[in-house]
């Protein structure tokens, strides 16, 4: 069984939780795939991009280099399938093959919870909160940096939270 030591998009490695790489086989065509488990920050950048130079490092010390298709796979947790067509199945004779018709996908989720990647990695949203306060605090909130706000209001939250939780 192949396995992936690491990966890179554009050069950049890209921390994941998991992945499954194999040789789908559709109507006589052969693709690389590679389904990666990552954080949702991760999942974002790439979200909208078609095509990338990975790199990817095995653990018996070959490294592909190809371009490869980006695509969402749907589930409980951030995926990514990213695969190639490949000519020469013979390069590849130790993956996995997976067939059209067969349905024996690996599942890469199976004991991992989103819990784990944010961890490891928590994404950040803009979130726009209206409050009425008094004059007086509505003027040293304007004096503040945005920066500065967000990161007390954040404090604020994991403290309040911390309490209710108990």
């Amino acid at each position: 069984m192949v396995v992936v030591k690491t990966v890179k998009f554009d050069g950049e490695e890209i921390h994941f939780f998991n992945h499954a790489i194999y040789i789908f086989e559709d109507h006589a065509r052969f693709n690389l795939e590679l389904d990666l488990i990552v954080s949702e920050v991760v999942l974002k950048k790439y979200k909208k991009v078609e095509n990338l130079i990975i790199e990817i490092e095995l653990d018996d010390g070959r490294w592909l280099n190809l371009i490869m298709h980006v695509k969402i796979l749907p589930g409980r947790l951030p995926q990514l399938n990213l695969f190639c067509e490949i000519d020469d199945i013979e390069d590849y004779c130790d993956f996995v093959q997976v067939k059209e018709a067969e349905s024996d996908f690996p599942n890469i989720e199976e004991g991992i919870t989103l819990e784990d990647i944010r961890k490891v990695e928590m994404p950040d949203e803009e979130v726009n909160i209206r409050v009425k306060l008094p004059i007086d605090q509505v003027e040293w909130v304007k004096g503040q940096k945005k920066s500065q706000l967000s990161e007390m209001v954040k404090e604020f939250i994991y403290q309040y939270w911390e309490d209710y939780n108990k």
